[in-house]
Parts: structure tokens; sequence; C-alpha cells
């Protein structure tokens, strides 16, 4: 049978621990943990993934120019870094705006 491993994931955030918590240090909710157990194979792969990943300085990072579809707001483009990419997903929030009249 295969070694395997618990560790206690947050359901809010996804944060992991070796141990229960009651409330989770990364996104401050409480009662989210819940247990899931790893095989040999899946601390493997997790671990590989740890080694593999090392910081790269923002200077080192190759950029790669990406097709952006204008929104027609001039602002909104300038934020968005020249408009809409492919597959995004933009957020938008604020106060809306009241008229004098409301008809």
């Amino acid at each position: 049978m295969a070694k395997q491993k618990t560790v206690f994931v947050c359901g809010s955030c996804g944060y992991e621990s070796g141990k229960w918590l009651g409330k989770c240090p990364a996104c401050n909710e409480w009662n989210t943990f819940f247990e899931q157990k790893l095989d040999a194979k899946e601390l493997e792969i997790k671990k590989q993934n740890k080694q593999n990943s090392e910081p790269v300085a923002l200077k080192d990072v190759a950029y790669k120019e990406i097709n952006r579809l204008s929104t027609g707001f001039s602002e909104l483009d300038r934020v968005l870094g020249g408009g809409l990419v492919d597959g995004s997903l933009i957020l938008l929030g604020g106060e809306p705006r009241y008229s004098e009249n409301p008809h």
C-alpha cells in the first residue's frame, strides 16, 4: 500500500497546513479547513514543483506582445495596459452615478 500523508486545506483560499487550524492564517476565515490525503505520487509531484520554482528578477522576464482589443474608452484602455486581452476577465466596480432627473 502506498504511503499517505494528511494535509489540511483551507476551502476559501487553498492554504495548506500539516495540522487542523480553526482560523486560516492566510485569509482569516474560520472553520474552512478540510482533511486531504495525499499518496506518494502526489507528494513527489508537489516536491518537484517546489524545487523547480525559482524567483526571477523582473528585468529578466521575457516580454511577449499580446493582441489587445480597444474598449473605446481611452482611460479604461490605459488602465488595462492597452485594451482587453482575449480570454481575460475584468471586474469593474464603483459607485453608481445618479442623475438629478430620475425620468
